[in-house]
């Protein structure tokens, strides 16, 4: 799922915002595709600047290994990027998560990166693709249609019916709890000897439900690839997700912020709401 840009007829605030709503009469079709070029290329130049931060083809084999001590983390960080190499200014490593020790805590905060990547190149790709298009058929069984590409994606999410956003936020935590749950199916949890960034199998709920295909690899084409490869391709997830948090986050910056990142400076949309309030505009976080 994207993670910012639905907008609907459904409550858009009559507020300042309520004019970008409906496109100018006097704005030249010219210039919303220049924007949508500009979005593109900048969406496509940041995918290529990825490249910046994939490891060596001689990538060792330690990476493929469980990184379970500070030190193993060390090693990993000097293969994902030699220039920045191990950066922990909080000492977050050298905490004792839940009294679980060393290896738990090293687990559950490799695993927080790799999942908060994942989710942020979601965002990302979402973003330039909420920009761009939307779905043409309706919305809604009312038949409201998807919010316009007029509006920022901030705005778009906005706009659309609180029971959208509610599907949404359930779906995440569903997938979050089949996710911690995996011991209670057999498998490891990743603070307790399991690999940091594995998804489970949904072979269980097809069995037991319905019908679903994997969340990771659905149709098996990784299965027989060497543990080396896996390891190299772990270590680009893990840095292209890493980008595209810088990524995310400078784009949320421009809209609310205006000139707040120069290179986005002719492409932002502004936002005038609360960034960080996902269910109201009131400026709190449940509307409350």
């Amino acid at each position: 799922f994207s993670l910012k840009k639905p907008h609907s007829t459904f409550d858009i605030r009559r507020s300042s915002r309520s004019h970008s709503i409906q496109k100018p009469k006097n704005s030249p079709i010219d210039t919303k595709r220049k924007d949508a070029k500009m979005k593109t290329a900048c969406f496509l130049s940041l995918i290529a600047s990825a490249s910046a931060f994939a490891p060596a083809s001689k990538s060792p084999r330690s990476s493929v290994v469980v990184s379970e001590t500070r030190e193993d983390l060390k090693t990993l960080s000097n293969t994902l990027n030699p220039v920045v190499s191990f950066f922990d200014p909080t000492n977050l490593s050298e905490q004792d998560f839940y009294g679980m020790g060393e290896e738990a805590t090293v687990g559950f905060l490799r695993h927080a990166e790799i999942k908060h990547g994942r989710v942020a190149m979601a965002a990302f790709v979402g973003y330039c693709v909420q920009s761009n298009f939307h779905f043409p058929w309706a919305m809604t069984l009312a038949g409201d249609s998807f919010p316009s590409t007029d509006l920022a994606p901030e705005a778009q999410w906005d706009a659309i019916p609180i029971q959208a956003k509610y599907q949404i936020i359930l779906l995440a935590g569903f997938l979050e709890f089949w996710e911690e749950t995996i011991g209670l199916r057999g498998g490891k949890h990743y603070m307790l000897g399991g690999r940091p960034g594995d998804y489970p199998s949904f072979q269980s709920f097809r069995e037991d439900v319905h019908f679903i295909l994997d969340l990771f690899d659905p149709f098996g084409f990784s299965k027989n690839m060497s543990e080396e490869k896996k390891a190299t391709r772990l270590a680009m997830e893990i840095n292209n997700g890493r980008l595209a948090m810088i990524g995310i986050f400078g784009f949320m910056a421009a809209d609310v912020v205006p000139g707040s990142v120069p290179a986005l400076a002719n492409i932002a949309t502004q936002y005038d709401g609360n960034i960080m309030s996902p269910f109201e505009t009131s400026g709190s976080f449940f509307g409350l």
